[in-house]
């Protein structure tokens, strides 16, 4: 009897035991299961969807109610604008902003029409060759991003050293020296260093590695890749290029033009100093005119003199062949900039950096322009007319006629 008595209190012992354990377990996933593998969370949605309150606790069961009402709505919408304004955040306003990528899509579109419009409707050089006839060495400012699928055309002079950070961030080709990883913010990548050829993969590079593949693999990436180019006032970009390579001493620039431009047009008895330093210190160094007048000359028309920091846009970017898919401007950079890289879908990862403005104002074509001849205006303005009319820059006629 005794070992009977002990068998029925260890299984009454033990029953309890269980039904503990199942409340516990029913209080812990909320009710009975007949899929324990399935995600809880779906299963719960069709419910909680119609009316959250139904799960909640009686004593907030009629708040959470009459959120989820239309009156209630209207309300939780005001309360969190006006708990985003009192905290200091700006709140979106949607019409707003469609307003503005609509504005933004038709100047595009319109920026874009006008490119085919000039290119079907002008002769110019090089305007009517096919893509294959470009010679590689003309494709190398385009800058490919293969992990982004974006293609770059740097004009210099039109912030293209604050363009570049951000291709050679999102193709993560420099490490930074600080945290041994690739940079991620563009601003803090030198700007000595961003313009190294070894960093950017162009079209011009595409020989070397893909051989005979090399053009199909091209006219790819211009199909599917996104492709876009900042521009600016030709004669304002002509200004900032004088101003940048021969208003300080430039050893490189002085060498390869500078001297060349003062024995042509400068009119100097006895020989040239030897370095930019010395030519700044005994004050000789070229003046715009004669900047000018050497453009002019046709000797400078070859690829090698006319430098890339005053060649034609159309010369350097080809937007006959390549149809660019964003045109941006200098005049408009940050408004530019911001729907660009919506377009391409990294503002999430990325600003665009925010540098000193440029110091060469469009105001300032009148002074510039106005110790140089008529005559010379009329040929300066022919030689970059084609980048004027394709993308929308009014004749200066004030300068040409210097009223």
């Amino acid at each position: 009897m005794g070992t009977w008595r002990s068998l029925r209190v260890a299984f009454i012992l033990g029953s309890v035991f269980v039904i503990l354990l199942i409340i516990a377990y029913w209080d812990d996933v909320g009710g009975f299961n007949l899929y324990p593998l399935r995600d809880r969370n779906l299963e719960c949605c069709p419910q909680t969807a119609t009316n959250p309150s139904s799960t909640l606790p009686a004593s907030i069961a009629a708040t959470s109610s009459m959120m989820w009402s239309p009156e209630g709505m209207n309300k939780s919408v005001e309360g969190r604008k006006q708990l985003q304004t009192g905290r200091g955040y700006a709140v979106a306003n949607n019409e707003g902003d469609e307003s503005r990528d609509t504005a933004g899509r038709q100047q595009q579109t319109a920026r874009k029409q006008r490119i085919m419009d000039v290119c079907a409707g002008k002769d110019f050089p090089g305007s009517t060759r096919a893509f294959e006839q470009i010679p590689n060495r003309e494709l190398d400012h385009l800058i490919v991003d293969d992990k982004h699928k974006i293609i770059y055309c740097y004009v210099p002079k039109v912030a293209c050293t604050n363009w570049k950070r951000v291709m050679v961030v999102l193709s993560e080709s420099l490490v930074s020296p600080i945290s041994g990883k690739p940079y991620t913010d563009p601003g803090s990548i030198p700007a000595n260093v961003v313009h190294k050829t070894s960093l950017h993969l162009t079209f011009a590079k595409f020989w070397r590695q893909y051989g005979s593949l090399s053009r199909h693999l091209m006219e790819v990436k211009l199909q599917h890749y996104t492709k876009f180019l900042f521009v600016r006032d030709p004669f304002v970009r002509l200004i900032s290029a004088f101003r940048s390579k021969f208003g300080r001493p430039n050893e490189d620039f002085y060498r390869m033009f500078g001297s060349v431009i003062l024995r042509r047009f400068g009119n100097l008895s006895g020989s040239l100093p030897e370095t930019a330093a010395d030519a700044f210190a005994a004050g000789i160094k070229p003046t715009f005119q004669q900047f000018v007048s050497y453009l002019l000359d046709a000797e400078t028309e070859r690829d090698s003199i006319f430098n890339e920091h005053w060649r034609q846009v159309y010369r350097l970017c080809h937007p006959c062949q390549v149809k660019y898919d964003f045109i941006g401007r200098l005049e408009t950079l940050e408004t530019d900039a911001e729907q660009l890289l919506k377009l391409l879908q990294v503002d999430h990862l990325l600003r665009f950096p925010s540098g000193p403005d440029n110091r060469t104002a469009a105001s300032w074509e009148r002074d510039w322009f106005a110790q140089i001849p008529v005559s010379m205006m009329t040929e300066l303005y022919k030689l970059y007319q084609p980048d004027f009319e394709l993308f929308g820059y009014p004749e200066p006629v004030s300068v040409l006629r210097h009223q």
